[in-house]
């Protein structure tokens, strides 16, 4: 693409990010937003500088953690969500180490993300992806942001006026759980995935045990089952125009399967064993997202 198609992509992802978070009506959420974008134009700089896209993943994990706990701090809890915000907060963290840690490691063996080959060179194409991440660390997490950010926090408990009565707060019950589940299908998917790569007879084909032969992408599953689960935790503690920051899973959804993730793996496992019957039928029996038990 042209230079200036990356600078405008760029210019209108923040202006996206940057809207959605004024619309929340948190200055706290607006400034973690504009803070998850200027970490990324600054790590841009020796990026660029010294060709290397080894600390991009890395930077996405500091992004995330920035700015959940920045919000977590300047928020205060709210009225009845201290603990909430405390636990959300760490679930939030909890994946980002692990994924970031888990791309990293796997980027450093490989010694490179062939998906830079082309990009690095490019000043503007690579400011634009950075520019990227820093959008979806925005729109994913922005949800969370919000509600720890709200008057009254991520409550794990409602109380029922003078009454005296405590009610479990269904919906922080429910996203716990489903980002617990989430989360382990995405650890041992990916683990699974590396075992099978490790073993010398597996060179060059194609995962078909596990939760692969479930799925043909388990650990996108489990991603996006976990955002769905920050989401609902999320919901109680959202009103009015904040509402639209819901679009976390949705957006989570759209990126991996139609955008990064299972777009660009089948069209590569097609060029590489799409003339083989046993991937054929693996393709044609196999759900691509929502494994089939």
């Amino acid at each position: 693409m042209k230079w200036y198609v990356n600078l405008l992509i760029s210019i209108i992802v923040f202006f996206i990010g940057t809207g959605i978070a004024y619309l929340t009506g948190s200055y706290i959420v607006l400034n973690a937003v504009i803070l998850a974008f200027l970490i990324q134009w600054v790590a841009y700089i020796p990026a660029y500088t010294f060709q290397t896209e080894k600390f991009y993943d890395l930077t996405g994990t500091l992004t995330y953690l920035t700015v959940v706990w920045f919000t977590y701090i300047l928020s205060g809890g709210g009225s009845s969500g201290i603990e909430g915000n405390f636990i959300l907060a760490s679930l939030i963290t909890i994946w980002a180490v692990r994924l970031g840690s888990f791309l990293f490691l796997r980027i450093h063996k490989a010694g490179e993300d062939k998906r830079f080959r082309t990009i690095k060179p490019s000043a503007s194409q690579f400011f634009m992806t950075w520019t990227l991440q820093g959008f979806w660390v925005s729109i994913c997490s922005m949800c969370a942001l919000t509600a720890m950010s709200s008057e009254m926090g991520v409550a794990t408990i409602w109380y029922s006026g003078n009454l005296g009565e405590i009610s479990v707060n269904i919906f922080f019950c429910i996203g716990v759980v489903l980002f617990l589940i989430g989360f382990s299908i995405e650890i041992v998917a990916d683990n699974q995935k590396n075992t099978f790569r490790s073993l010398e007879e597996n060179k060059d084909k194609f995962i078909t045990t596990g939760l692969w032969a479930k799925s043909r992408h388990p650990n996108y599953f489990g991603e996006i089952m976990l955002w769905t689960g920050i989401a609902l935790i999320a919901l109680p503690s959202l009103s009015g125009a904040q509402y639209l920051t819901l679009i976390s899973p949705v957006f989570t959804y759209i990126l991996l399967v139609h955008i990064s993730g299972v777009r660009m793996l089948e069209d590569m496992g097609n060029k590489k064993w799409g003339h083989l019957e046993e991937y054929k039928d693996y393709k044609d029996k196999t759900p691509r997202i929502i494994p089939r038990f």
